[in-house]
């Protein structure tokens, strides 16, 4: 007796679920909505940032930002409960300045870079709570 025919169903029913669990995850994602009251101000030398209530938020934003500095200060306040919300800047120069989970909630300063357009990236991974934070050119 032959178990091929039976075993080819099984196999084809796996790999119809394991699709159907695939495309399930991808579609459970959640973005930032009017809910979420997201606020930028990017302004020259001034770029502030506020979301809140997310809840298991996975997207990255980016947004270009002017700095006529050389360096800038970071100020954050942050309620995550959940996840993490990686803060990444670069200089004109496409030059890493800086790079943190927002959750740490670290006021510092970026290293020096280029003068010019600056890319300031948060990338939400599960991330629920509020973000708040603030990058200005130091003075």
């Amino acid at each position: 007796m032959c178990r091929c025919p039976r075993l080819i169903a099984r196999s084809s029913s796996i790999a119809a679920l394991t699709t159907t669990l695939a495309l399930a995850s991808c579609a459970t994602s959640n973005l930032i909505g009017p809910s979420n009251q997201l606020e930028v101000n990017n302004a020259v030398d001034d770029f502030q940032f506020q979301v809140s209530n997310l809840d298991r938020i996975v997207q990255t934003l980016t947004y270009t930002w002017e700095c006529t500095g050389q360096q800038a200060t970071i100020d954050i306040s942050e309620s995550i409960t959940v996840g993490s919300a990686i803060l990444t800047i670069r200089d004109d120069a496409g030059t890493t300045v800086h790079q943190e989970d927002l959750a740490q909630d670290n006021d510092t300063d970026t290293a020096v870079g280029a003068a010019g357009n600056w890319i300031i990236e948060v990338k939400f991974e599960g991330t629920s709570g509020t973000v708040n934070f603030r990058v200005q050119k130091k003075t």
